[in-house]
């Protein structure tokens, strides 16, 4: 029987590892440990020594530990990664930050750099077609005295960055122990993502060496990583997303059969669950009592006009009123003509936040500006908050929308063309998402509504996106320019002239709020690899012309940003506040609304959040 003779890259290898220089390297990612697999088979030997060698294995079996991991061990092209990245993440992003949240962006951040660095390191081996080395003499001096000056020089930099942002948007507020701590944040962070992915690593080892007793190295190789992918999916997505939808529904549900503090059970019938409505008042939910129960009274809304005022009229169906958004609509809808909404001058159809809510500023501004001559419709489509009703099932948020503007069109559309009153649509973030599904485009826009204003909407608006990315050559993207401003236009200060100020804005308007400051707006998995326009051009009068996009880095820094993006005085990040009286001026364009009144209502309309 003629045995193969190894060839010189065998002995090599084989050789390499025999000698077991050199300490554990984590950029060898995917090979299984087989040193003591395949043993009495054929070529087992030789295969043995191959595994060996593709998964770096000089690094991974130092005599000290013979053949285990250390637990803290760290590799030193992951660590340049980690620093790089770890200093990185103190540039400014759109929001401030407090020393906790900036602990947990740095060590995020360092935990990819890690992973990056030992990726590159790996990459660069194989294109030199050689294993793993110890570090030389004195290489972890030279880092750790230039991570030393780097984060202490990055650290004292960043915080004058986040003085300068908070000087921006007039934030006071200033913890000084937390910003101490953060590093500490960080290196718990850091540690605990470099666990998991060992973790992770170390299940792929296991099962690919006890796929390979029964297939080639290769296969087991491919198969281990698809399988170990697909169970981190399905705990992700499957246990900890559902779980944490699960609980948060539960404790939504039960809270919605709950009323707020101070709100009471109208005694009129021109609101949802007062006498003769046709949707009960338990049926509304939390967020619909807020809603059916609040708002300018009478006196309040003829006070500031100076004049005789209306008692508006509010329509609302929640969860609980039907048992499908399109019975939900026809419900809302039914309520508010009998109530007499459709005889109102004016008409609003609010596409609300995934758990019905509806931002007060919004309709109290549309009330005040119409002097009470107004009815608004609105309905619940989840008990969840809108960040999860995102994640979880944006068609809710798009079947209400359609549904309910849908209905309401259906009933207005056939009145006579003198006795209709004026139809405007509104959402705030995912309610504009909601509401921008009822149309096609600009035109269906124009001609189906009196006007439109849509605030913060988040970057995957399919209609916000399609005018955005089809603005005018030299508009910025933070206030662009479509079609010559003809129906649509966006603004991030409605107090001031709307681009584009010298040309007609006639008909029907359709208006998109937004903030260069509100990171719901701009966040989107693009950031992970590219950079948006808006980073790109100058920024707006509230962002740092300082903050610049990095891969990966400002995608997990603006993602930061969205818990805390109204968290922040009005006017900048997500909080519009006093924002919306100017937008309903500019769309609805009221007569008899003098300057003074303005400034009077936004007083108002501030005072009351």
């Amino acid at each position: 029987m003629l045995l193969a003779r190894p060839g010189p890259v065998a002995h090599r290898r084989t050789a390499m590892t025999q000698q077991g220089t050199g300490a554990q390297d984590d950029s060898a990612p995917g090979a299984p440990d087989t040193a003591n697999t395949g043993a009495g088979l054929p070529g087992s030997g030789a295969r043995a020594a191959t595994v060996e060698a593709a998964e770096g294995d000089d690094e991974s079996r130092s005599p000290e530990t013979g053949g285990r991991r250390k637990l803290l061990y760290v590799t030193l092209p992951g660590c340049w990664g980690a620093l790089i990245f770890a200093c990185l993440s103190f540039t400014p992003s759109l929001l401030p930050r407090g020393g906790l949240l900036q602990g947990m962006i740095c060590g995020i951040t360092a935990a990819i750099g890690y992973g990056l660095g030992v990726f590159a390191a790996f990459v660069w081996r194989a294109f030199a077609d050689r294993g793993p080395r110890r570090p030389r003499r004195g290489s972890w001096l030279v880092f750790l005295v230039a991570a030393a000056v780097l984060f202490v020089g990055s650290f004292a930099v960043g915080q004058y960055w986040q003085h300068e942002i908070r000087g921006l948007m007039g934030v006071t507020e200033y913890n000084v122990a937390l910003v101490v701590l953060s590093p500490v944040v960080a290196a718990v962070m850091f540690g605990l993502l470099l666990a998991v992915g060992r973790g992770v690593r170390g299940l792929y080892r296991w099962l690919a060496a006890l796929l390979n007793r029964w297939i080639g190295h290769r296969a087991a190789t491919v198969v281990g990583w698809l399988a170990v992918a697909w169970l981190v999916y399905a705990v992700v997505s499957g246990v900890l997303l559902g779980g944490l939808v699960g609980v948060a529904n539960s404790a939504f549900s039960v809270r919605d059969t709950m009323t707020p503090e101070g709100i009471q059970q109208p005694t009129t019938g021109l609101r949802s669950g007062g006498p003769g409505s046709v949707v009960p008042w338990e049926s509304l939910g939390w967020q619909g009592r807020s809603f059916i129960g609040s708002g300018p009274s009478t006196e309040e809304l003829t006070q500031f006009a100076q004049r005789p005022a209306l008692e508006p009229i509010r329509a609302y169906a929640g969860l609980a009123s039907a048992d499908d958004s399109e019975s939900r609509a026809a419900s809302a809808v039914e309520d508010l003509s009998r109530a007499g909404g459709f005889q109102r001058g004016n008409l609003l159809v609010i596409t609300t936040t995934g758990s019905g809510w509806v931002d007060p500023a919004l309709v109290d501004s549309f009330e005040y500006l119409t002097g009470g001559d107004a009815a608004t419709v609105a309905l619940q489509y989840s008990y969840l908050p809108s960040w999860i009703s995102y994640l979880v099932d944006q068609s809710k948020a798009r079947q209400a929308g359609r549904d309910l503007f849908d209905a309401v069109y259906d009933v207005w559309s056939k009145l006579p063309q003198d006795n209709r009153p004026r139809l405007f649509v509104a959402g705030e973030s995912l309610g504009s998402f909601g509401g921008e599904t009822a149309f096609s485009g600009e035109y269906d826009l124009r001609n189906r509504t009196s006007g439109t204003l849509f605030v913060g909407p988040p970057n995957f608006n399919t209609l916000f996106r399609e005018f955005s990315d089809r603005r005018a050559p030299g508009s910025p993207e933070i206030e662009p320019v479509y079609q010559n401003g003809r129906t649509v236009r966006f603004t991030n200060d409605p107090r001031t002239e709307i681009p584009p100020a010298d040309t007609p804005w006639d008909g029907s308007r359709v208006l998109y709020l937004m903030h260069p400051s509100d990171p719901i707006v701009w966040w989107s998995p693009n950031l992970i690899l590219g950079e948006p326009d808006w980073i790109g051009q100058p920024p707006g009068q509230d962002v740092l012309e300082e903050m610049f996009w990095m891969p990966f880095v400002t995608f997990w820094q603006v993602t930061a940003d969205l818990p805390f993006s109204t968290g922040v005085p009005g006017g900048h990040g997500h909080k519009y506040t006093s924002g919306y009286v100017d937008g309903w001026n500019a769309v609805m364009q009221p007569t008899g609304i003098t300057p003074e009144q303005l400034t009077t209502l936004r007083t108002i309309i501030e005072a009351g959040e």
